[in-house]
């Protein structure tokens, strides 16, 4: 990879995932930023100061990355992703060595594919997804923006996850199925039917 010097935005858990995965692709880390810091070093990442700091750095300088998870859904990922961007600043892409990706899938700006995930062929990844560790999402489906899909998630083949859904650990989304936007899907459903926009599913 080649890349700007980047600033990760958090320093908690989701934060120190992330640098591993950078750090393995050999990419150049300026340090971390977080309104109240929760590690003032993350694998010898050093804390820089609040989110202000980036507006230090011209757009031209650095790149970003979102550090910041969820457990349910992502609303300040999506607050700091576009407080950024309207900004003029890029968010890069991280994806994890051992993470697979077909090579026609579309992956949209500042993407996170973690350790052992797998995108199949024919996939659309919106703008600030996190696919995370273990989670699979099979052929010809679209995950909208700022979507989280929680470690161990399986997404069946042409299934759709609207924007702002979270999809919590070891849930399964069967074929063709449809989860609105905002939506949440507790850990470990089985979704077989389509969910509504800002539905919670039930556990089955």
């Amino acid at each position: 990879m080649n890349y700007l010097p980047v600033i990760v935005l958090g320093s908690g858990g989701h934060a120190r995932v992330l640098i591993d995965a950078l750090l393995l692709n050999s990419v150049k880390l300026l340090g971390t930023t977080d309104v109240v810091p929760k590690n003032m070093s993350l694998l010898g990442v050093s804390y820089l100061g609040d989110d202000d700091v980036v507006e230090r750095y011209s757009p031209s300088e650095v790149c970003l990355v979102n550090g910041v998870g969820s457990i349910s859904q992502p609303y300040l990922r999506e607050k700091l992703f576009k407080k950024f961007k309207n900004l003029g600043y890029k968010f890069i892409n991280v994806i994890h060595p051992f993470a697979v990706i077909a090579a026609d899938v579309s992956l949209g700006e500042g993407v996170q594919v973690m350790a052992g995930a797998v995108l199949q062929s024919g996939s659309v990844i919106g703008d600030n997804v996190i696919v995370n560790t273990n989670a699979s999402v099979d052929h010809d489906c679209r995950i909208g923006q700022h979507v989280h899909l929680a470690p161990g998630v399986v997404v069946c083949g042409n299934v759709c996850v609207e924007e702002l859904g979270h999809v919590g650990a070891g849930a399964k989304i069967l074929q063709s199925v449809r989860v609105g936007a905002r939506a949440l899907v507790s850990a470990g459903t089985l979704v077989k039917s389509d969910i509504k926009d800002s539905e919670r599913s039930i556990l089955n």
